[in-house]
């Protein structure tokens, strides 16, 4: 389970963008929720997380965080990920 799932922090904006800034490209982030919302997906396997970089990146882009959650992959969505793609 830990190999195959992911965890994504997600970051949720005061206000709407329509692409992620180019300060922010090295983070590989997708923008979701309407342009509200940039995820970062990361490995829970990795020794450090570039999570301290990311954040201070965002504020250096002068992008202004509403609030932030986490989420893990669960059992299902690693089994229907898997059906999915036929591993």
């Amino acid at each position: 389970m830990r190999k195959l799932g992911k965890k994504q922090l997600t970051l949720h904006l005061h206000r709407d963008l329509k692409a992620v800034p180019a300060e922010l490209a090295r983070h590989r982030l997708a923008l979701a929720g309407g342009g509200r919302e940039l995820v970062y997906t990361y490995d829970t396997q990795a020794e450090h997380s570039d999570i301290p970089a990311l954040l201070r990146d965002v504020n250096a882009a002068g992008l202004e965080l509403k609030d932030l959650r986490t989420t893990q992959s669960s059992l299902e969505d690693i089994f229907v990920d898997l059906v999915r793609h036929g591993r």
